[in-house]
């Protein structure tokens, strides 16, 4: 799982995405490369930005999202409700992030465990603080990227209802749809619904 992964703060240049992580999709169960899916996004500014100088800091982020995919994944992302799709972006961000991954397993998932339905800023806080206490690499993050990651990880909530309010805190418990759940237990990925508070 995501130990293998480096801790990184790419998450400052690509939070939740979800427009732009199922156009991504679109082009890849088309039969586009990687390379290609590149050049499109950009020649055709299929994001439709004004300005596509954040594309080169995004697009290598949906990429991996979409990587870590298998087609039927995918195929739900387009095919089923919102809601389903968020919750796939949400288990691609996981298994792509190893620290977000980590968040929602250790603050996340306990809460709802616990029945405590309020994240305060000082969870996230101490959440980077006891990070940076284990690994070098975080510890040398200025408190710029640090704030900016912490603004991503209540973003990518807020974006998939695992928070009803960003001022208030208040947790949410996912509905998470029974063929996503069963594909995920399936395929040996149970943490990650756990993480998500299933």
């Amino acid at each position: 799982m995501s130990n293998e992964l480096e801790y990184n703060a790419i998450m400052t240049g690509a939070s939740f995405l979800f427009f732009e992580f199922k156009q991504v999709i679109k082009l890849k169960l088309d039969g586009l490369t990687e390379t290609e899916i590149r050049q499109k996004i950009v020649s055709d500014n299929i994001f439709q930005y004004e300005k596509t100088s954040s594309l080169k800091r995004m697009i290598p982020s949906l990429l991996r999202r979409v990587d870590v995919l298998e087609q039927s994944l995918m195929s739900m992302v387009l095919e089923e409700p919102l809601e389903v799709g968020k919750i796939i972006n949400l288990y691609a961000i996981m298994k792509t992030d190893r620290l977000f991954f980590e968040f929602m397993n250790e603050i996340i998932k306990e809460k709802l465990q616990a029945n405590e339905y309020f994240l305060e800023k000082k969870d996230l806080n101490s959440y980077f603080t006891y990070k940076a206490e284990q690994d070098e690499s975080i510890a040398n993050w200025s408190q710029l990227t640090v704030n900016k990651l912490k603004q991503v990880y209540l973003k990518i909530l807020l974006e998939t209802g695992l928070i009803k309010d960003k001022k208030s805190g208040e947790l949410n418990r996912l509905i998470i749809d029974g063929q996503v759940k069963e594909h995920l237990i399936n395929i040996g990925e149970k943490q990650y619904l756990l993480a998500m508070g299933e």
